[in-house]
């Protein structure tokens, strides 16, 4: 399993969490605080570049579910590092 994959299980586990919230603007909220507060920059940085390039967010053995993609690209100003803005 190379690192994205990894990334977008451990994204797609957080996302479950929140979608179970009964509004999903708030598990869209959620999920992005979460990203931003606990995921290493070079980990945000790397799911960020993975969306560049693959914005339906999937690879040959893994895709982001639709409440983490609409969070990671509705923050992705947010959850980029500030050294890069």
């Amino acid at each position: 399993m190379n690192n994205v994959d990894h990334l977008i299980r451990l994204a797609n586990r957080i996302g479950s969490f929140f979608e179970s919230f009964p509004d999903r603007a708030e598990g869209i909220e959620g999920i992005a605080n979460h990203i931003q507060k606990f995921w290493e920059p070079r980990m945000r940085i790397a799911l960020l570049k993975f969306l560049d390039t693959q914005p339906d967010g999937q690879t040959d053995k893994a895709s982001l579910s639709s409440i983490v993609l609409d969070a990671i690209t509705q923050n992705k100003e947010r959850l980029t590092p500030k050294h890069l803005h």
